[in-house]
């Protein structure tokens, strides 16, 4: 089986279309649909329509329950400022729908055996990076929300593709699909073969000028937005 992995979506539709396109057997999206982007209703919408399993990135947690978000400074004002935005956007049950999200899938397909959450496994706020240490990594699993028996460890947030092995354990991130932060700007996702356990990356040209035409009418903050994708970071 193929499954398409896609996360920090960020209400960039387009983006999203764009990926979804990928042949795959299934999707499972490592959440944050919303912020940033102009587009989280439909979003949303496009995700239940498919009926993709999608986890709750700290992004949806925030608007779900109007708390800090608490990502990187960077670009946390972004997020807080476009938060008032995309609240006046969705209705009652987009927000019930984000508020009952979940934290983690596990899955055994093929029998290899996933474990995807939008973080780390013990923080949907905690960073994995390509340059975090080992041991730290380590700490997290051994602290996890629910107990790592999976082979395949499969995280969003960063907003940077990986594939890196520890130990036993294979940690893949997709990368983003709506707000990449590597200097690519193309939208990113990945598809893992559950047969032969290969994972495959992509990057996708879509119509960014569309998605920053949208931000510039309705945002606030739109140079500092329209910048971000433009640069991919």
């Amino acid at each position: 089986m193929k499954i398409l992995l896609i996360a920090d979506i960020h209400a960039n539709l387009e983006a999203l279309q764009t990926v979804l396109d990928i042949p795959h057997d299934r999707a499972i999206c490592l959440g944050d649909i919303v912020d940033y982007g102009p587009d989280p209703d439909r979003c949303i919408d496009l995700l239940q329509k498919k009926n993709i399993p999608t986890l709750r990135g700290n992004h949806d947690n925030a608007v779900a329950f109007k708390v800090d978000c608490q990502c990187g400074y960077k670009y946390k004002h972004l997020s807080v400022a476009t938060r008032e935005y995309t609240w006046d956007i969705l209705d009652k049950p987009q927000m019930e729908y984000l508020q009952k999200l979940p934290l983690l899938i596990k899955e055994e397909v093929d029998g290899k055996r996933l474990y995807l959450t939008h973080a780390s496994p013990r923080s949907m706020f905690e960073y994995i990076k390509p340059e975090t240490p080992d041991e730290e990594i380590r700490n997290m699993v051994d602290e996890a929300i629910e107990p790592v028996e999976a082979e395949f460890l499969v995280i969003g947030h960063s907003h940077i593709p990986m594939n890196r092995k520890l130990g036993d354990l294979t940690i893949i991130n997709p990368g983003s699909v709506g707000q990449p932060r590597d200097g690519d700007n193309r939208a990113g996702c990945a598809v893992f073969d559950t047969e032969t356990g290969k994972i495959e990356f992509f990057r996708l040209e879509y119509d960014i000028e569309a998605v920053c035409a949208k931000i510039e009418e309705r945002m606030p903050h739109a140079e500092e937005l329209t910048a971000i994708l433009r640069r991919g970071y």
